[in-house]
């Protein structure tokens, strides 16, 4: 049964699934919310080269942000969150119990790295790890191009397929707008677009490509070319897990036992996903699912269910003919 769970929620290599004679090596994000600085360079440049139009400018109220959420009209979205040091205190003893869940350990007998360098990427020391009486936490949410999609799953067209670098794109002239998708899918990433027939691709679904049309020509998408901070790397998926890795690691040894990577773990509900964040805090926090779950992963629970509820039926007609003879 290993291969069939896979191939509705484990591990496996999507773009070879997908019948792709010679596909790429998977790409994907790597996004480092330790060091976004929440300048929104990504959403621009997302919007600019994609000629997404406008979803609103004004401030919400609750936070800096004036986007919300990831959208039709919102491909990249920055998170602002504000925090407490009562907040951070306990983001940080979340992160020790999650050590034992698989996440990177601290490593005590490693030389510490001098003041102001933290491995790969500069950031914040911990230095005498007192906490901050506040901190901003700031990520740019993407769609997670999931391993097992399940908008991809529920698609009734074909106007979301598989590419050869493993991501899934949404074909515009295909697309009939029934919504399907953005009930299947557990981030609540894509979403049809509102507005009349003035707007571009109203009441079509539409969601991050993670520049489809730039990768076919060796160039990194948009969003990650733009960002000032290297706060999102683009790359292949293997070597990026393995830097997110080791990035924690390295935040885990200067104290911010806080951190944790988000959509790394092949073995969750959706088989990884090709979108990998380093979190300061909870998922929840970030306004992300602590486990989602593609739909296909409970499809051998329903056809069990189902086929048992089958053999009921005939028991009881058998149970029921036999009866009537007598």
């Amino acid at each position: 049964m290993g291969f069939w769970n896979n191939q509705l929620s484990g591990p496996t290599d999507p773009a070879a699934d997908a019948a792709w004679e010679q596909p790429e090596p998977r790409k994907g994000f790597f996004t480092d919310t330790s060091i976004c600085i929440g300048c929104k360079a990504c959403e621009v440049a997302c919007k600019e080269w994609n000629a997404i139009p406008e979803d609103g400018l004004g401030l919400l109220g609750s936070s800096y942000d004036n986007t919300g959420a990831l959208g039709a009209s919102t491909w990249r979205h920055v998170a602002f969150i504000e925090q407490t040091s009562e907040r951070i205190q306990a983001a940080r003893e979340s992160g020790r119990r999650l050590v034992d869940l698989g996440m990177p350990a601290m490593r005590p007998s490693a030389p510490a790295p001098p003041p102001g360098v933290n491995g790969d990427h500069a950031g914040p020391v911990a230095g005498d790890g007192t906490v901050p009486d506040v901190r901003w936490l700031m990520s740019s949410d993407v769609c997670k191009h999931c391993t097992h999609a399940g908008c991809l799953d529920v698609c009734p067209t074909g106007a979301l397929f598989r590419t050869e670098f493993g991501t899934v794109v949404v074909q515009d002239d295909v697309c009939n707008g029934c919504g399907y998708c953005v009930a299947a899918c557990p981030f609540g990433v894509i979403d049809r677009r509102p507005g009349d027939s003035t707007v571009k691709n109203a009441g079509v679904a539409q969601k991050c490509t993670l520049c489809y049309d730039r990768l076919g020509d060796g160039q990194s998408p948009a969003c990650a070319q733009a960002c000032p901070t290297t706060s999102i790397a683009f790359g292949d998926l293997d070597e990026l897990r393995a830097t997110a890795r080791r990035r924690v690691e390295t935040l885990h040894a200067n104290g911010f036992t806080e951190a944790r990577l988000y959509g790394a773990d092949p073995r969750d509900g959706v088989g990884g996903t090709g979108s990998v964040f380093l979190l300061l805090d909870e998922p929840e926090v970030y306004g992300l699912p602590p486990d989602p779950r593609v739909p296909t992963a409970d499809l051998p629970d329903m056809f069990r269910k189902a086929g048992l509820a089958g053999l009921a039926m005939l028991a009881m007609a058998a149970a029921s003919f036999l009866g009537r003879r007598r």
